[in-house]
Parts: C-alpha cells; structure tokens; sequence
C-alpha cells in the first residue's frame, strides 16, 4: 500500500502542508499534483491550496479531461450514464430494504432491558444491517466490473489520449494531493481514468470526500438534513487506496454524536473499519503496513463514544 495520509476538511484548520512534509520521499523543490475534480467548474481554482503547500501545485484537471472524454466519444459517454441509472435504481432497492432493519436496529439499541436477554437480539439486528450493507457493496462491484469488462475504458483513444498526458505529469511530482467536494463526481472521474493506476508508487495526500473516495467503501451520512430524516447509508464503492477506516468528515454538522444508540450503530455497522469522524485538523499516515495518528483523532467506539486513536 503505497504511503498515504487522510485528512479532515481544510478550510478552518488547513494541514496539507505539514501532512506533504511528512510523506518520504516529498522534496518540496519538486510540484505536487491535484485531484480538485469535486469542485466541479470551479476546478482550476486552486490558488489559496498552492500558497499554503509553498510548492508548485499541478492541477491535472480531471473534471474538465472528462468532459473532453463525453464530447469526443458520445458512445462511452451514453453507457457511463446508462450504468449510473442502473446503480441509481439499485440504490432506490437498498435504501428500502435498509429503512427497515436500522428501524429495528435502532429500536432495540436504544431498549432499556436486562443486557442478556436484549444484547443477541440487538447483535443480530446489527448482523441484518451489515448484511444489507455488503450485498449493496457487493452489487456495486458487480456493476463496475460488468461496465469495465464490456467497454475497457483505458483502451478508448479520447482516455488513452489524457491517460499519456496524466502519466507525463505525475512523473514530475513527488505527491498527489485529492481534494473534498462532491464526491460522485470525484469518485466516477478518478475511476474512469483509472489515474491511480498510472503511478502506483506515488505518496497521496487526501482529505473530506477525497478520503472518503479513496476507502473501501463511501458511506454517506446526515443526521439532520434540511430536506428531513435521513439514514447512513452506503453510497458506492471506493477505490480501495485506504483500508481498515471509514472517513467520516465534518461530522460535528453530519452526526449526532450525542445519541449514543444513534452513533453506536454506525461503528457497529462497520467493524472492525475505524469510523474516524473528522472535524478539521485532523492528520492520519500510512506508512510500513500501519496507520498512525500525527495529532490528535478520534474515533467512533463501538457504544458510540468518541475515544482518541493512540498515536
């Protein structure tokens, strides 16, 4: 697993800077790349990012290559929007099917009876959420390899044509850097161009919806939208960089965290990946096989306490 750093969101604590210093192999006399496709048009705008990092940033434009790919090959373009529908349709299914079992699941957290009689029931109730949770993951897969297997996008000439020009760039870099945003968008641009791929060995430096791009699975949480009640539910598949955690940014808006019943399934549901809420300043490495906590983090426990990861 190639060296990686996990940040919280930027705007109010900024530490890209420090968590580029800290990746080996970063010389700052060299550029770093930028993945800011999350930002959608407003992309390129990356000034404030490049005089906080205090090194040449190059933004590889990922959102904007990608609108070059759907004008240049209508056929591609028409299919990658016929597998989002399906995958649309297939999140209507599972949101369904989950309603009811966190219903339960919640329900039964939340029971004031005697610990033996009422813990199986809430462990199995947890079991046939998680069960939900990896079939709808597992789907998703199915539909990504299904549309890679029968389109082979890397083969395309309107993506082999910006695949050379991103492997040229990053060439250059000694870090890539994945900015927030929204991160469908993100997430379906990185894939598509498969640009992870083009430089395995490169040090990444990602934070917000780019963390969350980068996991084994991107779980979308909001306990209190505007438009009413909404349940955390599994959103997609992510690309696999970042294994064993389950970012969960700007948490203290998203989350309630004073529920304990509430935030207590959300770790449950996904043990033994840590749920790292991140409110801003956070930084976690990987480096040598293990995560480490470069200052203070926390996590979401299984009785839906917050408890600070070790360093």
């Amino acid at each position: 697993m190639r060296a990686t750093a996990i940040l919280g969101p930027q705007r109010h604590a900024p530490c890209v800077r420090d968590a580029l210093r800290s990746l080996p192999g970063h010389d700052p006399q060299r550029p770093v790349a930028l993945v800011s496709a999350g930002w959608e048009e407003r992309e390129r705008e990356h000034d404030e990012l490049q005089q906080h990092v205090a090194c040449k940033v190059l933004n590889l434009e990922v959102f904007h290559r990608v609108e070059d790919v759907y004008r240049r090959d209508a056929e591609l373009h028409r299919a990658v929007r016929e597998r989002n529908e399906r995958m649309r349709r297939l999140q209507s299914f599972y949101r369904t099917r989950l309603a009811h079992a966190l219903s339960a699941a919640r329900e039964l957290l939340a029971a004031d009876a005697e610990t033996d009689l009422v813990e199986p029931e809430r462990h199995e109730a947890v079991l046939a959420v998680r069960t939900i949770d990896l079939h709808h993951l597992d789907r998703l897969r199915g539909e990504h390899h299904a549309f890679w297997s029968k389109w082979r996008p890397e083969q395309r000439d309107a993506i082999a044509h910006h695949r050379r020009e991103l492997r040229a760039i990053l060439a250059r870099c000694s870090a890539l850097c994945v900015a927030g945003g929204h991160v469908g968008v993100l997430l379906n641009r990185l894939r598509l161009l498969a640009l992870l791929d083009l430089v395995p060995e490169l040090p990444v430096v990602a934070w917000s919806a780019g963390a969350m791009a980068l996991s084994n699975r991107v779980v979308l949480f909001h306990d209190s939208p505007p438009q009413g009640p909404s349940d955390p539910e599994v959103f997609e598949a992510g690309l696999g960089v970042l294994g064993g955690v389950v970012p969960l940014p700007h948490a203290q808006y998203r989350l309630r965290l004073d529920d304990r019943a509430r935030a207590s399934l959300i770790a449950r549901r996904f043990a033994p990946d840590l749920c790292l809420p991140l409110f801003g300043g956070e930084h976690l490495a990987w480096r040598e096989g293990r995560w480490s906590a470069r200052n203070p983090v926390q996590r979401l426990d299984l009785d839906g306490s917050l408890t600070e990861v070790a360093a």
